[in-house]
């Protein structure tokens, strides 16, 4: 696309042939009306999409996903970052200190487990391929002790990452405070992927 210069130059040049021949000036107005009512649109849509991304939260282009819950991505603001869903959990999918502590408390089986947590990384890679725009938002505390940013994660089409998650049964509200924006999004949803056996819900 040219820019203002180049296209006001060459206005200038023409505007100069006019007055050397005497021409007719309406022809120019007419031209330089339609230069200037594209570029005023233009103007106004580029600004109008930077709004509502602004609304939506940090641009974030994902790079890979580690886990249910955890995925590497881009921000020109932050650069590459850890992002952790916030306010949800979902079953390891490898074996960890995590794993152990989790099969302590569940009483399951860790083969059980990591599959369970496969599933889910799964189905989160399927929502968050290479390349893909999400956004992010922030609640009160914006980083964990591992050095992961905190985020509720916004799809191109409207809907929250985090929320999709247990809606379809893959996760399980794990809410911290002060980080408890959606606590009671994340428990009706919850419930309700319970009550239809979604997901991993249909496993236990």
């Amino acid at each position: 696309m040219y820019s203002y210069e180049t296209t006001f130059a060459v206005l200038k040049l023409s505007l100069k042939w006019y007055v050397m021949r005497r021409v007719s000036f309406l022809p120019l107005l007419v031209i330089l009306v339609l230069v200037v009512t594209t570029f005023s649109c233009s103007s106004a849509k580029t600004e109008s999409s930077k709004q509502k991304e602004a609304q939506r939260g940090e641009p974030c282009i994902v790079e890979k996903v580690i886990d249910g819950d955890t995925f590497e991505c881009y921000s020109e603001s932050i650069g590459s970052v850890k992002v952790r869903l916030i306010g949800i959990d979902t079953p390891e999918s490898r074996y960890n200190k995590k794993l152990e502590r989790d099969v302590q408390r569940s009483g399951k089986d860790a083969q059980e487990i990591i599959r369970m947590g496969r599933a889910a990384k799964e189905f989160i890679k399927s929502l968050l391929p290479k390349g893909s725009k999400v956004y992010l938002e922030f609640d009160v505390q914006r980083m964990d002790k591992y050095g992961r940013l905190l985020a509720y994660v916004w799809l191109e089409n409207g809907k929250m990452l985090n929320q999709v998650l247990l809606e379809e049964g893959y996760a399980q509200v794990y809410t911290i405070p002060p980080n408890v924006k959606y606590e009671k999004e994340f428990l009706d949803a919850q419930r309700k992927a319970r009550q239809e056996g979604k997901g991993l819900w249909g496993e236990f």
